[in-house]
């Protein structure tokens, strides 16, 4: 496996000539020509050693790194190119935690020596591109994730709505199955009908109730040597927890009309925004199922607690966008400023709606915080405002998201649920404990 080395410099003579010799030299070497994409890139992928120059277009090589190390990421050793009347600059930096620099113009050979000597102190990392975030906690659920999948043990995801539960479940069915061969299933247990469950889970034969004109896999079968991933599991109606828990234990299910047992080999993974252990001490959930589905448990925090992510998923939703054929856009400084200072109550579903409509709605390729925040505008840091507990402010940012949610689908609250992604009871249930009108 190879070192891989992280060239940021604007020069193109410099960065072609460095960027060809690190590739002679036997290094995967990926060339970053301004800071933004530099950030974005180091997100994104593991590397040996940082090689940065001092002066680059957008942003200064010392505010880049400053601004990583504050957002708790875990860094390799920079290098940094600087001319000698900034030497000072390097030496402050050095302070900082950067582990060397160079001064124009400088010897191509002995810095290639100072990155190879870095590199023989460490292991090559993997080439792998971050899918879940940057930030140091989904850096470490994605650490787990190759261990978790050898396992085939149950996981239980808790988390906000929204805070990106089933990616973590994607995640994990891939790291267990990189050449997507298998099947991964996923189903909202909050979202289907109580008398349709049953069949929705399981499958059903022929002639099984009135309609049923065919026989129909649920979705256990469908998810046969895969992955069946069951969201809101705190949804699931006490009746239904029972059969759930004797399938998961039998592995095998019994379609309803059926007689016969079928086998199914599946990884099971839960999610919930509900604290279930309160619930099982309350008698709303099952605890034999509880320890069933709860062998592995992993916590997705809210947005709002990993700020170095919010940059990053947005720079993932517009490239993503982009790829798509539609017209790039990319974000302006107050913009950026304006994403990492609001609380996101919606967390990632509602980053995503809100550069989506701001992709829509602009006339520009440049979105600024006008165009992002166009419904209403992030919540002003008024001196009223910080007098509010955190409490009250993330529920009136809450209740704010819910208001444009309930005006984008004319007040429907089914329409409504889908697009936050929850279920009409949930729905419910955090409009009375917001004290929104129900009309």
């Amino acid at each position: 496996m190879q070192h891989r080395i992280a060239l940021i410099e604007d020069d193109p003579i410099i960065g072609e000539a460095l960027s060809e010799r690190l590739d002679f030299e036997g290094f995967a070497c990926d060339w970053y020509r301004d800071g933004k994409s530099a950030r974005r890139g180091l997100g994104q992928r593991r590397y040996s050693v940082v090689v940065s120059d001092i002066n680059l277009p957008d942003i200064s090589g010392e505010q880049l790194f400053s601004d990583l190390l504050e957002g708790g990421q875990s860094l390799a050793p920079f290098i940094f190119i600087t001319g000698y009347g900034a030497i000072d600059q390097a030496v402050r930096l050095l302070k900082l935690g950067a582990h060397d620099y160079v001064t124009k113009p400088f010897n191509v050979g002995e810095l290639v020596g100072k990155i190879r000597s870095l590199c023989e102190r460490q292991q090559p990392v993997a080439d792998a591109a971050a899918v879940l975030g940057i930030s140091t906690s989904m850096r470490q659920i994605e650490g787990l994730l190759p261990r978790l999948a050898a396992s085939r043990s149950a996981v239980l995801i808790s988390g906000e709505s929204g805070a990106g539960k089933e990616e973590v479940a994607r995640a994990l069915h891939r790291a267990g199955d990189p050449e997507a061969r298998t099947p991964f299933v996923a189903v909202n247990c909050g979202a289907i009908p109580e008398n349709l469950i049953e069949s929705e889970l399981f499958g059903h034969d022929k002639g099984a109730f009135t309609g049923a004109d065919r026989e129909r896999r649920g979705v256990f079968e469908q998810a046969d040597g895969g992955s069946l991933f069951l969201d809101e599991i705190g949804e699931m109606p006490p009746s239904m927890q029972v059969k759930l828990l004797r399938a998961i234990q039998d592995r095998a299910v019994v379609r309803v009309g059926g007689a016969t047992p079928r086998k199914v080999d599946i990884r099971l993974v839960c999610a919930t925004h509900h604290d279930l252990k309160a619930m099982v001490e309350q008698g709303g959930f099952r605890e034999d199922l509880y320890y069933r589905i709860h062998v592995i448990h992993l916590h997705v925090p809210p947005l709002r607690e990993r700020q170095e992510d919010i940059l990053w998923l947005a720079g993932r939703f517009l490239d993503e966008r982009a790829n798509k054929g539609k017209p790039r856009r990319t974000l302006s400084a107050d913009a950026e400023r304006a994403l990492t200072r609001y609380p996101w109550p919606g967390n990632v579903r509602e980053l995503q709606h809100c550069l989506e409509r701001a992709c829509v709605l602009s006339l520009t390729p440049l979105l600024n915080a006008e165009s992002l925040f166009a419904a209403g505008g992030p919540p002003a840091a008024t001196e009223d405002a910080l007098r509010q507990p955190l409490s009250d402010h993330l529920q009136d940012c809450e209740r704010a998201y819910i208001r444009r949610a309930l005006n984008e689908c004319d007040g429907r609250i089914a329409d409504t649920a889908a697009l936050l992604g929850i279920s009409r009871k949930n729905l419910w249930e955090k409009m009375r404990k917001l004290e929104m009108a129900e009309g």
